[in-house]
Formats: C-alpha cells, sequence, structure tokens
C-alpha cells in the first residue's frame, strides 16, 4: 500500500517517527529485561543475569525483516523477536530470556508501552485546544451569530456559545482519555503463570505481574487479560470518542467557511488550502485532514470492538486483528489534533458576515419572539399565522422584518414601534447563551 502519499499525511509526523517498527521490538526489549528483573529481584533468576542481558540485548541489533518474516509462521511478532533475542544471548542465559512468559504478554505489554507517549502526546494536544478555544470564547462571547438547524436559519446564537460546544467535547474527551489505563499483560501460556508455580510459589506469578507493571510505569491489572479485551476496548472508544469531538469541531468549521455564509476562515498559511486547477480557491483542508483522519480512526474503532469478545483463555485472528487498527487509530487522531490546535489558534472570524447572514431573512428569524408579542392581541395561532406572513413578506421583498410587520393589513396601528425594535432585534433574544458561556469556561477550568 503506497500509506506514504494516502495514509500518512493523516497522521502526525512526530507520532510516525517515533512509533515504529524499531520502537516496537524496543518496547518488547524493555518487556523482557523488566521481566528478567522482577525475577531476578524476586529469587528466580540467578544473581547479575539481568544485567548481562540488558549489556548484551541493549547493545544487540534486531532484524527487522527477519521479525517481520517470522510472523508469517508464528502469527505474531514477539515469536521471531524471541527466537532472535535468545541467539543473542550465551548458553548461560538462554533459559533465562522470555523465562514464564509468552508472546501475548510480549506484544501487549509491548503495545501498551508505545501508546504511552502517545496518550501524553494527545493530552497535550488537546489542552492546547482547550486553551485556544477558551480565548475564542472570551473573546466573541458577545457575537451573535444564526442558530441553525436541520442546515437552516433558527434563531440567533453567540458565536462564543458555538465555541463552547466545540471545547467541551473535546475536554470531555480529554479526561476521558486521561482515565483509560494502559495495563501489563503476563500471565504465561493461558493466563495463569504455568510453571511458575511449585512448594510455596503459587502468588509468584501475580507478584511478577504486579511488580513488572510498577517497573515499566503501566497499570497493574486485577488478572490477565488475554481474552478480557475490556483495556483494548476502553482505549479504542474513548480515541474514537476524541475523534468524533475533533470532527464535530472541523465539520462546523468547514460549513461556516462556505462562500456564500463566509463565518469564519481557515488560519491562512503559503499555499494551504490551494486548488490544482482554480487560483481563487481556498479550501477547508485542515478540516478535511481532520474529517478523513476521523472517519478512519471510526472504522478502526468498528475492528476493535467486533473483537471484543474472544475465544477461550487465547483469541484466534481477533487479538491479531487489534493491533493495526490500535496504533493506527492513536497516530491518526494526533495527526487531527495537531490541525484542530492550529484551527483553533489561528481561526478567523468574521462578526461582519454574522450580522449579513442574521439580516439575510429581513429579520424573519425573529417570528417566534414576535408570535408571543403578537399573541395576546390576536391569539397564539393568528400570532403564528401573522408573524410567519411578515417575515416571508420581509424575505421576499428584502425589507426588515419590523417593516413588514407594520405594513401587514392585520397590524395596522396596533403595534408599538419601540416593542417591535426590541423583538425584531437578534442580540436581545439569545436565551441562556451568556450564562451558558460562564458555566463552560468555569468546568473548563476545572473550577
Amino acid at each position: 500500500m503506497p500509506a506514504t502519499l494516502i495514509q500518512h499525511p493523516f497522521m502526525s509526523q512526530r507520532a510516525l517517527a517515533e512509533c515504529n517498527a524499531d520502537a516496537m521490538v524496543q518496547a518488547m526489549l524493555a518487556f523482557e529485561l523488566a521481566l528478567a528483573e522482577v525475577q531476578e529481584a524476586h529469587g528466580a533468576v540467578p544473581e547479575e543475569v539481568s544485567g548481562q542481558m540488558r549489556h548484551l540485548l541493549e547493545a544487540h541489533r534486531f532484524e527487522l525483516d527477519a521479525i517481520a518474516a517470522g510472523i508469517a509462521s508464528g502469527g505474531n511478532a514477539a515469536i521471531p523477536f524471541v527466537k532472535q533475542g535468545k541467539a543473542a544471548l550465551p548458553d548461560a542465559l538462554k533459559r533465562y530470556f522470555h523465562q514464564g512468559a509468552t508472546s501475548q504478554d510480549v506484544v501487549d505489554s509491548a503495545l501498551m508501552l508505545l501508546l504511552k507517549p502517545r496518550l501524553a502526546a494527545l493530552d497535550a494536544l488537546l489542552v492546547r485546544c482547550r486553551t485556544a478555544a477558551m480565548a475564542l470564547m472570551e473573546a466573541h462571547g458577545e457575537t451573535v451569530m444564526v442558530g441553525r438547524t436541520l442546515m437552516q436559519q433558527a434563531l440567533p446564537i453567540t458565536f462564543g456559545v458555538k465555541v463552547a460546544h466545540w471545547a467541551i467535547g473535546l475536554e470531555q474527551a480529554r479526561r476521558r482519555l486521561a482515565g483509560v489505563e494502559l495495563p501489563v499483560q503476563f500471565g504465561g501460556a493461558v493466563g495463569v503463570h504455568s510453571g511458575l508455580d511449585g512448594p510455596g510459589r503459587d502468588d509468584m506469578g501475580l507478584a511478577f505481574m504486579d511488580a513488572l507493571a510498577e517497573r515499566l510505569d503501566l497499570s497493574a491489572p486485577v488478572l490477565p487479560w488475554h481474552t478480557d479485551r475490556q483495556p483494548i476496548h476502553a482505549l479504542g472508544t474513548a480515541l474514537d470518542a476524541a475523534a468524533g469531538a475533533a470532527e464535530k469541531l472541523a465539520l462546523d468549521v468547514a460549513l461556516l467557511t462556505q462562500t456564500e455564509v463566509g463565518e469564519v476562515a481557515e488560519p491562512s498559511a503559503p499555499g494551504m488550502g490551494e486548488s490544482s486547477s482554480m487560483p481563487h480557491k481556498r479550501n477547508p483542508v485542515r478540516c478535511a485532514l481532520i474529517r478523513g483522519a476521523a472517519r478512519q480512526v471510526h472504522g478502526h474503532a468498528t475492528v476493535l470492538l467486533n473483537a471484543a469478545a474472544q475465544p477461550l483463555e487465547r483469541g484466534l485472528g481477533e487479538w491479531h486483528a487489534e493491533w493495526a487498527p490500535l496504533v493506527d487509530s492513536a497516530l491518526l487522531l494526533e495527526g487531527a489534533l495537531e490541525q484542530a490546535a492550529v484551527l483553533l489558534e489561528g481561526l478567523e472570524v468574521h462578526p461582519e458576515a454574522m450580522r449579513r447572514n442574521l439580516a439575510a431573512t429581513g429579520g424573519g428569524i425573529m417570528a417566534e419572539p414576535v408570535a408571543k408579542l403578537l399573541a395576546p392581541t390576536l391569539g397564539p395561532d393568528a400570532a403564528k399565522r401573522v408573524s410567519a406572513e411578515a417575515a416571508e413578506t420581509a424575505r421576499r421583498q428584502g425589507i426588515p422584518y419590523a417593516a413588514a410587520l407594520n405594513a401587514h393589513p392585520e397590524l395596522q396601528g396596533q403595534l408599538d414601534p419601540e416593542a417591535v425594535a426590541r423583538v425584531t432585534d437578534p442580540s436581545l433574544y439569545l436565551g441562556s447563551s451568556r450564562r451558558q458561556l460562564q458555566r463552560a469556561l468555569v468546568w473548563l477550568r476545572g473550577e
């Protein structure tokens, strides 16, 4: 697959550089060396063995191509990796390498180690998004714009409130990701630490597992989770939730950048958003990259969800299907959030366009409060009909809604001009917008 051209551009380039095949091998090695150190500390490995292993294996150059080729016969990267690791050790040390472990222990733990810095990077990006969004909220708390439902003009809101919803979605996702645990995996062949038992040693496996978690800075599970894929389910759905929050931001921004709307614009940059054939265009490319990445994460989440139930004590294909979608989801989300942070930090807001669009119907979006004003005089049904008729007249003739109301034959001489002016002013019909903005800011600050 030409990944460099059709997949990698949607991912974080920093993450791609840090999360590659060599990094996976180093993560598997970190697990094995930590296991030897833990076992040595508990007296299950002779003294100085783990140090000798570390000295030899950290200097060893593992053959990545051979490991990749070996997956075809073994089904996972740990089997050829362990073979290479043992081959690099003298006979006196071979028996202590990978002692009591199985290939799933190595791969699952290595994936958790591989993803740990990615979650830290995602958290930092989401904090950037929160900071930028809060600045927009504070700057545009009084910027009135049209609220739209079913893609049509509905009632006025403030741009600050719109940004607040983006910010809350992203921050909810950040807090959810921050709560996801990355557990170590160590259970042996069938998850009960076979081969480590013996007189007075039936607790050694769990002791090793807990000590491994502490040494690798991973969480300690209740039990080995070979076919209990709740940790993967939790991580995959948390990544997908963050992708959904980023996609919501990108979708709204893209819609608001349309030529006929023009209420916001992506940050300008040389060559950004250019068309291959139309020089006048400024395409919302950052939004496209965010949405393209998010859609792929959604697809990967489906694979992870469908692999949640795995047979007996070890999965057959379901486990194997998790690896790429899990890692790709993290890399895609990191790429999407890099774009989202830049988008929020440099978003161009055009209040004049928002005012223009508020007037696009001649003020007819205020038909609801007008109907409330007219109801005591005309009755609720007639008030609703008359307010709608005046709104349609304003739209068709391009005149202010207040003028259309004053000209309506059923309202001659019945309207207080000041009352009409107030009730047709969008800035005076914002509901709880201001209160919502303040409430959102308090929550986002963690107060």
